[in-house]
């Protein structure tokens, strides 16, 4: 089947087989079958309503997370952070709540996996009580099991970010087994899940991304997209390279295809005009702690604004979401 007509199957609402994700995956970035992918997916995303900004706060710096990500700046290997650090509660209540007032859709809070899950909880309820009742609070930490996932629920989150990253066990230390049984844990407890295809690098192969892809599409997510790897200076592998943002794009792009209207979300990350433009509806504001950035406070370095990440999604001409997330406020269909 030529490009074109995978093209117009997923205009259709078709759902697209494996063989045919792979032969978008596999079209030229700047051909005219890429640029037809592209404006199909931001057409895409368009019906699906007005694309959202959510905003995460890093609680704490490890210099020793036991997950050893290759990618992470949280790695004895990178040399980044030298010792541990975390901010206080009033620190993260106040981001919350400036993230807030500034128009972020939703809230998120990260830790690494070292973090103590009760302390968590803890802040977790204290941010809670400090936002809007309607704004959603999503978790993105560690692997848990089903008492992690209601205690969640319990202090009221609305869903996490999981994603079985790229090389998930080779270039980490953690198991794929257990993002599965994560993110199934999450979905039975009633959260909803969040993930995406990254972090993408050059060196992945075409049939390492349909992969990624498939599995993304499996789970149900209420959003899914692609983001490339920010390479940390001294991580063990930052000699790949990067991923073009014309490629990622174009990655993005063929994500919404694949995964058509049903999971409403596509995100990617970091934002950027052309992602929005390729159909990418979700971007993050960040600050505090980030494991792409060799800086405690990625305010300071790559974290963008809540206003700045709604000027990239203006800047692809779209009117962007006020108020709470729709994409975290329903049941997929």
């Amino acid at each position: 089947m030529k490009p074109s007509e995978i093209i117009k199957k997923a205009e259709e609402g078709a759902r697209l087989e494996e063989r045919e994700i792979l032969k978008l995956i596999k079209t030229p970035v700047f051909s005219d079958d890429s640029a037809r992918i592209i404006a199909l997916a931001r057409r895409m995303s368009w019906s699906v309503g007005k694309p959202e900004v959510h905003a995460q706060i890093g609680i704490n710096v490890s210099h020793e997370c036991p997950c050893q990500c290759a990618f992470c700046s949280f790695t004895k290997h990178s040399g980044i952070f030298t010792e541990n650090s975390e901010l206080p509660v009033e620190s993260i209540v106040s981001r919350a709540k400036s993230f807030e007032k500034d128009g972020a859709n939703a809230v998120y809070l990260m830790i690494t996996a070292n973090y103590d899950f009760g302390k968590f909880v803890e802040t977790a309820a204290e941010v809670k009580k400090n936002l809007k009742p309607e704004t959603p609070l999503v978790a993105n930490i560690s692997d848990f099991g089903s008492k992690k996932a209601a205690k969640l629920v319990d202090v009221g989150f609305a869903g996490i970010y999981h994603a079985l990253r790229m090389r998930e066990g080779e270039d980490t230390r953690i198991d794929p087994e257990k993002r599965h049984k994560t993110i199934k844990s999450a979905q039975d407890a009633g959260l909803f899940v969040g993930t995406c295809v990254e972090p993408l690098g050059p060196e992945h192969s075409d049939d390492e991304i349909l992969d990624a892809i498939l599995f993304c599409r499996m789970i149900d997510p209420v959003f899914a997209g692609a983001a490339r790897r920010i390479n940390i200076p001294g991580s063990k592998i930052s000699n790949r390279g990067s991923m073009s943002q014309a490629r990622l794009a174009h990655i993005v792009a063929v994500c919404r295809l694949s995964n058509g209207l049903h999971i409403p979300g596509n995100c990617t990350h970091e934002p950027y005009v052309s992602g929005a433009l390729a159909g990418a509806n979700l971007l993050w504001a960040e600050s505090g702690s980030n494991p792409r950035d060799s800086k405690c406070e990625t305010e300071k370095s790559h974290g963008l604004t809540v206003e700045e990440c709604r000027q990239v999604l203006r800047e692809a001409e779209y009117e962007v979401l006020d108020g709470p997330s729709v994409f975290l406020s329903r049941k997929n269909s």
